[in-house]
């Protein structure tokens, strides 16, 4: 995201379920929120879904490679999976989500004037 929003936040985080699609969008201010919005997200889906969570596939970004990230998945029994670099096709189902989104996006703000 290139530009800020009301609230100044200009990074986006998509979580999609990959078994039933669902989607979720968090709204960051920085790239080094991502990890607490992630271990938040996960513990109240686990605690409101009563589901574990078995995998987080991501790409290489650094937001997703740290020390807490790498240490809440190892103390709940979540596999940490990466795509390679360069090859979004790897996640291919959220970079599909991403596009439809900023096409809505698009549409919305062309509609709104």
């Amino acid at each position: 995201m290139r530009v800020q929003s009301i609230n100044g936040k200009r990074y986006v985080l998509v979580v999609v379920d990959d078994y039933l699609r669902h989607t979720w969008v968090f709204f960051l201010h920085s790239n080094d929120e991502a990890s607490e919005v992630i271990i938040s997200f996960i513990k109240k889906t686990q605690v409101n879904l009563q589901l574990q969570v078995q995998r987080a596939r991501t790409d290489n970004g650094k937001e997703f490679k740290n020390k807490t990230l790498t240490k809440f998945f190892d103390e709940v029994g979540i596999t940490q999976q990466f795509s390679a670099a360069r090859i979004p096709q790897q996640n291919g189902v959220v970079e599909r989500r991403n596009k439809t989104l900023v096409e809505a996006a698009r549409t919305m703000l062309t509609f709104a004037n």
